[in-house]
């Protein structure tokens, strides 16, 4: 008999700057975390690399975390007795998306690859020692690299380089529909997706057809998982609370939408529903809980992803309360 691992968890600290972490609305909002029933949080941070093609990855001063300001968020989480995954992010601040990050398939371009990896490795190295320093409970090594993932033999050295820092559990983000272009998950814990899987068929769908969308998943999520004999954990998945964004659940641009909370409720469902009691399936990363709060009677004009005050919230707490069966045969 082995027991099945399960993560309830929650993104928490992503747009937030340096320094945020410690005002008193920070140290506030992690509590009403804690309500939810989540048991562990994703601390989530970026810095910038000046543009997609770029081979060094600076410290931003102006953006990123101080490691006092990560030192401080978990111990407040600890303190609430929540586990914490750190998960250091690089984005490129020419605003494209870093899943473009990288260097044409060309052989004149090893040299651009090894500088980057480089870098990347330094970059992901000093979060390791402070993860291992703090007694951070797992490590996202990235997130939604799509160029960088076919330089198999580099991501394999960063991942040495991480172990030998760090030892506790590690997992990588891809993106959803992206999964099986990473062919080293044998080499993490856990294989983590961004399921931003568009799993309704219009505005306002219903929760049965959002059921059937997660259905549709499941056999391509299952088989990863059995190809690498490593459990899925869904390390980014939500919703807005605006009409129609559980047809594109990724979307954080279209302000326009008018605030629906039933979409994201049913978004919220339809994931605990279908994947809950999957034996290959370790848990969620919901996105996300902001580092300050809106006033609970504001939360019906609040169109973003936060669900404080809302029915996805009390979604998440019903399930979050309930007892899982982690034993294995």
């Amino acid at each position: 008999m082995t027991t099945r691992p399960f993560f309830k968890g929650m993104t928490y600290g992503w747009g937030s700057k340096r320094g945020e972490y410690r005002q008193p609305y920070a140290i506030d909002s992690l509590r009403k975390l804690k309500e939810t029933g989540s048991e562990w949080i994703a601390l989530s941070f970026w810095t910038y690399q000046e543009h997609i093609f770029s081979t060094s990855i600076p410290f931003d001063y102006g953006y990123t975390m101080t490691d006092r300001d990560i030192e401080f968020a978990v111990m407040q989480a600890k303190e609430l007795g929540l586990k914490v995954c750190l998960k250091p992010v690089v984005n490129s601040r020419d605003g494209i998306w870093r899943a473009h990050i990288g260097f044409p398939d060309e052989a004149g371009s090893k040299p651009y690859w090894d500088a980057w990896f480089k870098s990347y490795g330094d970059f992901m190295c000093h979060y390791a020692e402070l993860a291992e320093e703090l007694g951070c409970d797992m490590l996202c090594i990235g997130c939604e690299m799509v160029k960088t993932e076919a330089q198999s033999e580099r991501w394999r050295e960063v991942i040495a380089r991480v172990r030998s820092l760090y030892g506790g559990p590690i997992t990588y983000n891809a993106n959803h529909g992206k999964e099986e272009g990473v062919d080293w998950f044998d080499a993490v814990d856990f294989i983590g997706t961004s399921a931003y899987y568009p799993v309704a068929k219009k505005a306002n769908d219903s929760l049965a057809s959002m059921l059937e969308g997660w259905e549709a998943q499941k056999p391509k999520l299952a088989a990863l998982s059995a190809k690498f004999r490593k459990p899925i954990v869904f390390m980014e998945i939500g919703c807005r609370s605006a009409l129609g964004c559980a047809t594109m659940p990724w979307d954080f641009l279209h302000q326009e939408l008018p605030y629906h909370e039933e979409d994201q409720a049913n978004f919220y469902r339809s994931a605990l529903q279908s994947f809950w009691d999957e034996p290959w399936f370790a848990g969620y990363f919901w996105w996300d809980w902001s580092v300050k709060l809106y006033p609970i009677e504001d939360a019906h004009c609040n169109k973003g992803f936060d669900i404080y005050g809302k029915q996805a919230g009390q979604v998440l707490k019903e399930f979050y309360g309930r007892e899982l069966n982690l034993q294995l045969q």
